[in-house]
């Protein structure tokens, strides 16, 4: 194992995130941080330890008659000239800034604080920090926690610790990216006549795209918003050459009430008579809102719910039967951002809002 970095779980919030950021931690060199984590969780006596690679888990063992799991994923995006981390006084507004101070270091910092300090809460708590969210699905921790070890995360409710400016955001959608190709046939761009030019034929494609009508889907009250995307286009060899392959890359955010295959078939026959291939799918999450848990849940932390438009990680939980919804510090939009923030009320709302649910 590397050497740690001390963390202080009973520091102010704002402090503990500090320490948090100032820990490198790029999706797939996470060891530090799980070490310095694992490190400080092992002086609890309250939690039992298990960890898997570089993912934590700490529960409570009081014998309630309910489990829920309160998660959050250590790892970051690359560096973007926002490190180390700092805290000012901006706007009127008290923020600690610096990479994954939203996306999801604040979350990690109040999970860790309450984790500690929560001896005795009413209902037992599995508290889950792991690896490689940010990055391709099949390095993700929480799913290597499914396949190795499902047994503990069997709970009746997930809170995933995801930004959502301190309110519930529930459910997720669903997210597929698919490759639309046209093809021609290549010959000297001075005998263009004598080829067929797949870029050309593309236009089509964009054409679909931009008069693409998305829908938006009312779910337990909450209105998802769909959007259909060109993200990527590619096509040509060279410069005084025909092109007979062009590519354009598509993305579709679906609404949770559509299935993966449903999503398919839907942008099969938007692009009907091109050449489609599906090059990645990841199902949404239902809201889930109308769940005893989940109502229990927002009646405690308050505010009113609101949609989750990205994908997050209570798709996992979803899939396994477990109600979840997204709950943390921090704007989702400055997620991945240069100038990433996390606002220390929103620290302090949410460790209120847990805590209040977890002594109710």
């Amino acid at each position: 194992m590397g050497g740690t970095t001390d963390l202080d779980l009973t520091a102010p919030l704002p402090t503990l995130l500090q320490q948090l950021i100032d820990i490198p931690s790029e999706s797939r060199h996470e060891q530090v941080i799980a070490d310095a984590v694992h490190d400080a969780l092992r002086g609890c006596d309250h939690l039992v330890l298990d960890r898997i690679g570089h993912n934590i888990v700490a529960r409570t063992q009081l014998g309630r008659a309910e489990r829920v799991v309160i998660g959050g994923h250590v790892d970051t995006v690359p560096e973007n000239r926002n490190m180390p981390s700092s805290r000012a006084i901006v706007d009127g507004q008290d923020r600690v800034m610096g990479l994954g101070a939203c996306d999801m270091k604040g979350g990690v910092a109040v999970l860790l604080q309450l984790a500690a300090t929560l001896r005795e809460p009413t209902r037992d708590v599995t508290w889950v920090l792991y690896e490689a969210e940010e990055i391709d699905a099949r390095f993700n921790g929480l799913r290597l926690l499914a396949e190795q070890r499902p047994e503990l995360l069997e709970s009746s409710f997930a809170v995933l610790m995801e930004p959502s400016n301190a309110v519930v955001e529930a459910g997720c959608q669903g997210t597929m990216r698919v490759e639309v190709r046209t093809t021609g046939v290549r010959s000297h761009s001075a005998r263009s006549w004598m080829g067929h030019n797949a870029i050309h034929d593309a236009v089509d494609v964009l054409a679909r795209l931009r008069d693409y009508e998305p829908r938006q889907v009312e779910i337990d009250g909450l209105t998802y918003r769909e959007g259909l995307n060109a993200v990527r286009i590619r096509g040509g060899v060279a410069g005084n050459v025909i092109p007979d392959e062009c590519v354009v890359e598509v993305n579709y955010r679906f609404a949770p009430s559509r299935s993966g295959a449903e999503a398919e078939a839907h942008l099969r026959e938007v692009f009907d008579g091109f050449d489609v291939v599906v090059a990645d799918l990841a199902e949404g999450a239902l809201p889930g809102l109308s769940q005893p848990a989940a109502q229990a849940f927002v009646a405690a932390v308050g505010g009113t719910p609101s949609p989750k438009f990205g994908w997050t990680d209570v798709a996992r939980f979803s899939a396994l039967g477990i109600p979840a919804v997204n709950y943390g510090p921090g704007d989702p939009s400055l997620a991945h951002t240069q100038a990433e923030y996390c606002p220390v009320d929103d620290l302090d709302a949410v460790e209120r809002g847990l805590r209040a649910w977890l002594t109710s």
